[in-house]
């Protein structure tokens, strides 16, 4: 692994010649690029033997959310995303000099796996750098395909302007994750495969991060059938897009941790928005609860694991955000997989909380000899259980002879969560309940 740093020539300075010099080249805000469905048929043709043509198979969360819901599964990618089919497109289009001397790019993973692996199938020399906020499964998927990976920048905004100031000291090919023309072209191939897959839709949800993917997917289906919905979501804790809207124009946008971390880009793309801007039917923020909720949904009704961005289209509806839908037709796009287990505990967990599924709870008993295993008894005989139990001494100033009881517990559902609260509320004086969610802001649970 390399280590890169800005050298005097290329460091950060007021004057603009350096700002710009340290500019993505084919993403020009005062000459935007929009991309055409032609190039878009074109990219479908050169990638059609390299990458899967993912399935698009209606969803048992059909039943539950009263849709009629497509998802079109492309975390079946090798790599395990969508970024694949613009990955090789861009690098199909290279120039035999620019095949030979290499490419660079900036990526939190899924983008930097899909270059590394198909500049590994096409023999062409990778290199990547990535924030270290990257998730460790990405990271180490790069280096499995040989890459020369970079560890540096705080966020993705620091990363783009390490690789692109590598890509002019080292004459490499920056390939922009989301604004080059040729990487929007390639994810639009997914809304071509759609509208084979798929009759009578009435709207495509799509994950929204820098633009690209919804771009793409938004002239190839606006095209070929201008009735159907083309709805963007993103997590409101990186909101770029919708901030975009709200200022007409690309617009940096403070972003802040998130589950849907595949999204996190402080500002769209100034292609992707010259392409998309006027193809768009509503943009949709969503809460990062949701996003768990619906990660967890997708592994109990689905039996598929789902990065937080591939989740957010479900999200968005679970969260009662597209309602206007209820009996329509809808396609959701799966972006990506990859999601590290120790993050994907923590998804379950904080899913189930928002659930109302996974409660806790602290319960003031008596001291004396079976006080606590009464407590678990009765918890235990309305078939509760019980995930963890804590309790103090020390702090029950009101009654030596008591004890307070931390538990945290896992029910069947929301209104079992009601019961086991109920319960507790009958049976002792002192019980609190610690963000028991609200039944407005729960969905329904699964059977």
């Amino acid at each position: 692994m390399e280590k890169y740093t800005f050298s005097p020539d290329n460091s950060d300075s007021d004057t603009n010649d350096s700002e710009d010099s340290l500019e993505d080249p084919v993403c020009n805000p005062n000459r935007p690029v929009k991309v055409t469905f032609e190039e878009i048929t074109s990219a479908a043709y050169r990638i059609r033997t390299g990458i899967v043509n993912t399935p698009c198979i209606r969803s048992h969360l059909s039943s539950l959310t009263g849709m009629d819901i497509y998802l079109k599964k492309d975390f079946l990618q090798h790599t395990g995303s969508f970024k694949e089919r613009g990955a090789r497109y861009a690098m199909l289009m290279l120039s035999q000099e620019q095949r030979q001397r290499g490419v660079v790019a900036a990526s939190l993973g899924n983008h930097a796996q899909a270059v590394c692996y198909h500049g590994y199938l096409l023999g062409i020399p990778v290199t990547v750098v990535m924030p270290i906020i990257a998730p460790i499964m990405k990271i180490q998927k790069c280096r499995e395909y040989n890459a020369n990976v970079i560890m540096e920048g705080k966020n993705m905004d620091e990363a783009k302007r390490i690789a692109v100031a590598l890509s002019k000291e080292k004459r490499l090919t920056y390939i922009n994750g989301y604004d080059n023309p040729q990487i929007i072209a390639g994810q639009g191939t997914i809304g071509l495969e759609i509208l084979e897959q798929v009759e009578d839709i009435d709207a495509v949800v799509v994950p929204t991060g820098g633009g690209g993917l919804l771009a793409g997917i938004a002239v190839a289906i606006k095209t070929l059938n201008p009735n159907i919905k083309i709805i963007g979501v993103e997590s409101e804790r990186c909101a770029s897009y919708a901030k975009a809207m709200e200022n007409e124009k690309p617009v940096l946008t403070a972003i802040e941790g998130t589950l849907a971390d595949g999204l996190a880009v402080p500002m769209i793309g100034y292609n992707a928005w010259e392409t998309s801007k006027n193809l768009i039917d509503k943009m949709v923020t969503v809460r990062e609860e949701w996003i768990a909720v619906a990660i967890l949904r997708f592994i109990e009704n689905e039996k598929c694991v789902v990065e937080g961005a591939g989740a957010c289209g479900l999200a968005a509806i679970l969260a009662g955000q597209l309602d206007e839908f209820k009996g329509k037709r809808v396609v959701l796009i799966l972006s990506g997989g990859n999601i590290d287990t120790t993050i994907l505990g923590r998804c379950l967990e904080r899913g189930l909380a928002a659930d109302g599924r996974l409660v806790k709870c602290k319960v003031t008993v008596s001291d004396r000899p079976g006080g606590i295993s009464e407590l678990c008894k009765l918890i235990g005989s309305i078939g509760v259980s019980i995930k963890d139990v804590i309790h103090e001494r020390a702090w029950v100033a009101s009654d030596v002879f008591s004890v307070e009881v931390k538990v945290v517990c896992e029910t069947r559902d929301y209104l079992h969560s009601i019961e086991l609260r109920d319960l507790l509320f009958s049976r002792y004086k002192k019980v609190k309940f610690d963000n028991f969610p609200l039944k407005s802001g729960v969905s329904s649970s699964t059977d």
